[in-house]
């Protein structure tokens, strides 16, 4: 594994003792004012048999160069169905380091791990923009984000005022399970249909991770509360926030910062954001990583007033481009040759010939047929969880059309009625 790093650097395996130097590079590379003995354990959600330094030969023992790690996603969505996804995590360099080479042997690495965990995807979110796509990886799902105004008006939805409301300190003892249970129950979407990259938080490590309250990460905000929907005894939608106390003027002009807000039904989603939207002394509700057609976008009675701004979410990386293409379902009929290219990947850079019913079974083997699209690894990952249009993408130049019509018809397979989004940051 050695040969994929540039000369005088090597792969070290960390553990739990090496977390001093994990996070001494990480803050190398991520900036933080914390002093290091302050950062919780808890902080670390990956596993440590996923964790990896990069040492520099002859250096000090304990110094690293870079790092990086990666979640086990057993079973991320994928249009109709599930399938394993490594998602690359703490990916870091030292400034000493950078533009060596280092990173292209991290993601080499990683995806070598992740097929031989048998992993047909690998998944991250992105840090900065340009880095990841001359790697194969493609931007799969956009996150939303509004800024609200406080009591911004909804429309009526019927049953939402059967809901009851709780507001309480979070806690993970009390509430960890419950936002997971609904979390993942959200990602069912409507009619059967699942939510593509909704992903878990899979494990009590993670999750503890990922609640983690320490005072440096509130930037200057309370402790995170949380409010729970319930109708009938039964939860029903939840949401964490953040308030920050402002005035100016001598009038209250404080914050509300809203994470992780999901419910199972419109009337849940109804009562969850009309009391997310009613909290007293503020004046703006900020939340981001919504889907791009989230219920909230269609009961705003003035969407301008929320000033919606479009991120990058879930990127996705295709490993095993044969299992991953038959692995998710379709939703038209598709028979269609795929030219791929992929310069990291040797292996996936071929003609694949895939076949599927609409949202049946489907099948994709190599073959010596002439490609009907031609298209790179990097656009492969961008319309795989059907959020991204292929024929948009060929309109941009980055798919080619070699047989008259296929275009139309993979475009129409590749997509899926509900939109893609990131289940949460990692």
């Amino acid at each position: 594994m050695t040969s994929l790093l540039p000369a005088g650097y090597r792969f070290e395996t960390l553990d739990e003792s090496r977390l001093r130097d994990l996070l001494t590079v990480d803050t190398w590379a991520f900036p933080s004012g914390e002093p290091i003995d302050d950062f919780p354990e808890e902080a670390l959600g990956a596993s440590w048999d996923r964790m990896t330094g990069i040492a520099v030969d002859g250096a000090d023992q304990g110094e690293l160069a870079a790092c990086f790690g990666a979640y086990s996603f057993g079973s991320c969505p994928v249009p109709g169905g599930t399938l394993p996804m490594g998602g690359l995590t703490w990916v870091g360099v030292h400034p000493q380091h950078r533009r060596r080479g280092i990173l292209r042997g991290i993601i080499a690495s990683h995806l070598a791990d992740c097929a031989a965990r048998g992993e047909m995807l690998s998944g991250l979110t992105a840090a900065e923009y340009p880095i990841y796509g001359r790697f194969g990886y493609g931007v799969a799902s956009d996150g939303l984000t509004l800024e609200l105004p406080r009591r911004a008006e909804l429309r009526e939805v019927d049953g939402a005022d059967e809901h009851t409301v709780r507001i309480e300190l979070f806690s993970f003892e009390k509430h960890a399970a419950l936002a997971e249970e609904l979390h993942v129950r959200s990602g069912d979407g409507v009619g059967g249909l699942n939510r593509p990259g909704w992903v878990a938080r899979e494990g009590e490590r993670f999750q503890r991770a990922v609640w983690n309250d320490a005072p440096m990460f509130r930037r200057g905000k309370e402790a995170r509360r949380i409010v729970i929907v319930e109708r009938d005894g039964e939860a029903r939608g939840y949401a964490t926030f953040r308030r920050a106390s402002e005035w100016k003027d001598g009038r209250p002009v404080g914050r509300v910062d809203v994470a992780y807000a999901t419910a199972l039904d419109a009337a849940a989603t109804r009562s969850l954001w009309s009391t997310l939207l009613d909290f007293d002394l503020t004046a703006t509700i900020s939340v981001s990583d919504l889907a791009a057609d989230s219920p909230l976008v269609h009961l705003l009675v003035d969407r301008r007033a929320a000033v919606p701004k479009v991120t990058d979410g879930l990127w996705v990386r295709v490993v095993d481009v044969a299992r991953a293409l038959a692995g998710r379902r379709y939703q038209a009929d598709v028979d269609v040759v795929l030219g791929l290219t992929d310069t990291l990947l040797p292996d996936n850079a071929a003609a694949w010939h895939l076949r599927a019913g609409a949202f049946e079974e489907a099948a994709c083997t190599r073959t010596d047929a002439s490609p009907d699209l031609v298209l790179d690894a990097r656009e492969l990952g961008a319309a795989y969880l059907g959020g991204t249009s292929l024929a948009g993408l060929a309109a941009a130049g980055l798919v080619t059309e070699h047989t008259p019509g296929a275009l139309a018809r993979a475009s129409a397979a590749f997509g899926w009625p509900i939109a893609p989004a990131l289940g949460c940051h990692f």
